[in-house]
């Protein structure tokens, strides 16, 4: 579509009523037109209707949101204390909690998930920027003394603009995630959001605006991967790309840097990951942790823990209260109160986890619940568990990333530790036992970025997320996440005689 769009709508919700939605793309603190004129539809993953059309970014409206960002990043942002730049994050937090409603609200009608469950969503968001507005007075440098005569001093510098790409499956909380450590670090940004859940971004942007932040330090752009993400990827004055998504665009992008100015890249992939029952676990906590661990947020988890281990003493036992307690997952309307699983987020997304359904089927695992689109419109897949799968099946090797996932029974803890590292993915893993010693060993050996134990999907910005091979480079949240967004500058100050005459 193209046209004479507006640059807000009004919208409503079951639960925060009527809003007035942002269109346009934020650059430089205002809602523009896109410079093609053209708008895309967001569809409503619940009943498949049109919600509204924003505006589509391309290569010239990311050139004028990185001239934007490279001003203010080369103005007056570069002279921004870092204290400054710690309260106006710690602003924005506390807009976040003041709109929570609004926020999840939005985050529900576009992405589909449960409201209660996005006001989740929306606090931890919150958490993340106010945890990165402590951080950014405290990034510290260093003395070295190496000789009386020569003083020396290491300081942590900003890269400069940081394009940062975001996923659909937690559009405000990876908004946070990308955020909060660059600007604490005095980066400025151009976030383009995912192009099926564009309307969040565009609501959080406003609130950048009332918390305070100078014009062009906070970009928000609604696009498409392959034009406005490509641009962004590729742009020679862009420093630093962040990316969460599929390893394939991972890679994608990696070759954009390589082929551009060589910007530095930090990748949040892809993840097949392990929940491993051992014998002696507390059977009703890992039951409720497992079914927790694959079908929060309607499978739609990098980090879902999709291949389920169970040891052959309780491996029966387990299949069948493990079924009990996943029927009982209510699937239905976001805004109704008792929803946990809502659709997913796409018709594509919808056709993608049921061609894995059916490659499973035929592959000769048993269907043990599920494996069904549930009623005849939205994007809504029944809670599915396959039992007799083999580990060269395609939903045993490839990421599904929806309410699907296999079970199997193990004998030994040698034997479960080399299944669970038999993947290309690294990006989490559990483990489920009453042993501290097995606890240990086996998160030890596992290669993975996070490994809980006798919990899952317990993410918290002071601790540090991100993969092992191909799951993706560097680390997101904690302290790690500021050495994504530093750069190390030397400075040697001669003091003594010159040395040559």
């Amino acid at each position: 579509m193209s046209g004479d769009h507006p640059l807000s709508i009004t919208l409503e919700t079951p639960t925060a009523g009527k809003y007035e939605q942002p269109t346009g793309l934020f650059i430089n603190n205002e809602f523009v037109k896109a410079q093609d004129g053209k708008t895309f539809e967001v569809i409503n993953p619940t009943d498949e209707s049109v919600t509204c059309s924003v505006y589509e970014a391309t290569e010239k409206d990311v050139d004028i949101a990185v001239a934007a960002a490279r001003k203010a990043f080369e103005g007056p942002w570069r002279k921004e204390t870092p204290e400054n730049r710690g309260r106006l994050l710690v602003k924005l937090a506390d807009l976040f909690e003041k709109n929570l409603d609004l926020l999840a609200s939005v985050e529900a009608l576009d992405n589909g998930k449960a409201a209660n469950m996005a006001k989740v969503d929306i606090s931890m968001a919150a958490g993340c920027l106010r945890y990165y507005g402590g951080w950014a007075d405290k990034i510290e440098g260093k003395v070295t003394d190496t000789g009386p005569d020569t003083f020396n001093y290491v300081k942590k510098e900003p890269i400069g603009v940081c394009g940062q790409i975001i996923p659909w499956n937690f559009p405000l909380l990876m908004w946070a995630w990308k955020i909060g450590p660059a600007i604490a670090c005095g980066n400025t940004v151009l976030i383009k959001t995912a192009e099926q859940t564009p309307l969040g971004g565009l609501v959080a942007a406003s609130l950048v605006k009332e918390a305070g932040f100078p014009p062009g330090v906070i970009n928000v752009l609604s696009g498409f991967g392959k034009t406005a993400g490509a641009a962004i990827a590729s742009h020679m004055d862009v420093d630093k790309v962040a990316f969460t998504g599929s390893t394939v665009t991972g890679r994608t992008i990696l070759k954009a840097s390589a082929g551009s100015n060589l910007k530095k890249v930090t990748l949040e992939l892809g993840g097949k990951s392990p929940n491993i029952v051992f014998n002696d676990a507390d059977i009703d906590n890992a039951i409720s942790w497992v079914n927790f661990g694959i079908f929060f947020n309607h499978g739609q988890c990098c980090c879902a823990g999709s291949r389920i281990y169970v040891q052959d003493g309780i491996y029966d036992e387990f299949v069948k209260r493990f079924k009990e307690r996943a029927q009982k997952n209510v699937v239905g309307d976001p805004f109704a109160k008792d929803t946990f699983q809502g659709p997913q987020v796409s018709q594509l997304q919808f056709d993608r986890i049921m061609g894995y359904i059916k490659a499973g089927k035929e592959a000769g695992a048993t269907v043990e619940i599920g494996g069904n689109r549930k009623g005849d419109k939205g994007y809504f897949i029944e809670p599915t568990i396959f039992s007799n799968v083999t580990e060269d099946m395609k939903i045993m090797q490839e990421e599904i990333f929806g309410p699907v996932c296999s079970i199997s029974k193990f004998s030994t803890k040698e034997e479960v530790i080399a299944t669970g590292n038999k993947s290309t993915y690294g990006l989490a893993a559990a483990v489920h036992t009453t042993n501290l010693n097995t606890a240990i060993e086996v998160s030890n050996a596992l290669k993975a970025g996070t490994v809980w134990v006798n919990t899952y999907n317990t993410l918290h910005h002071q601790m540090p997320f991100g993969g092992y091979k191909e799951s993706g480079l560097g680390r997101e949240l904690g302290e790690a996440a500021l050495e994504n967004y530093t750069q190390t500058k030397s400075v040697s100050i001669r003091l003594g005689d010159a040395l040559f005459g």
